[in-house]
């Protein structure tokens, strides 16, 4: 055992002292990508499945636009998950048989105990938002920006680097948001109670 030991501390220092090789730069999707919105420590460009291997932009502004849409949901899902675990719930009825919305169950038990006709309009009303409303129809400024000429919220008034760290921002509140999500929705299809939320 202790001779095993010594011949890998040798080998180690030996290794110290042997040439190093010149690593040629390539040009792939880190590279191409890199700087980009989203680039941000402590992982920088991540893509673990190669989607933006052919450094394609157009295709890159496609994936930024959904996972942006997809971080926007979840942020309203893990809010809202975590407002109806905490006991806050919306007055009234759900349905004409009495039915309350803090009869609901939290998590993946809602979904079978919601009226289907309450499914119905859930899934219509955003049916119409994600054809009419949620959507980029002036061509805005990047990515995602819904804001259509029409509302603005005080965004012309920052300058462009304030602008560029609130889009970083949301872009990392909706990745975190995702995993949140998906954190919560495992955990309670696996009967973990999860402190603080659960």
């Amino acid at each position: 055992m202790k001779t095993a030991a010594l011949l890998t501390a040798f080998a180690a220092s030996v290794a110290a002292f042997s040439p190093v090789t010149q690593q040629i730069a390539k040009s792939t999707a880190v590279n191409a990508f890199s700087g980009e919105l989203g680039d941000q420590p402590p992982i920088g460009f991540w893509d673990p499945l190669n989607f933006c291997e052919d450094g394609d932009a157009e295709k890159f502004e496609r994936y930024r636009y959904v996972e942006l849409k997809h971080g926007r949901i979840c942020m309203l899902a893990f809010l809202g998950e975590v407002t109806t675990r905490a006991g806050i719930h919306l007055p009234g009825q759900v349905d004409y048989a009495g039915d309350t919305f803090d009869s609901i169950p939290n998590g993946w038990a809602a979904i079978g105990a919601l009226p289907k006709e309450g499914v119905v309009q859930l899934l219509l009303f955003v049916g119409f938002l994600e054809l009419f409303i949620m959507k980029d129809i002036t061509g805005g400024e990047f990515p995602g920006d819904f804001r259509n000429d029409w509302i603005d919220y005080g965004w012309d008034t920052f300058d462009p680097a304030e602008q560029e760290s609130k889009r970083a921002i949301e872009l990392a509140n909706g990745r975190g948001a995702m995993m949140g999500v998906i954190t919560l929705l495992v955990a309670d299809q696996a009967g973990i109670a999860l402190p603080i939320i659960g």
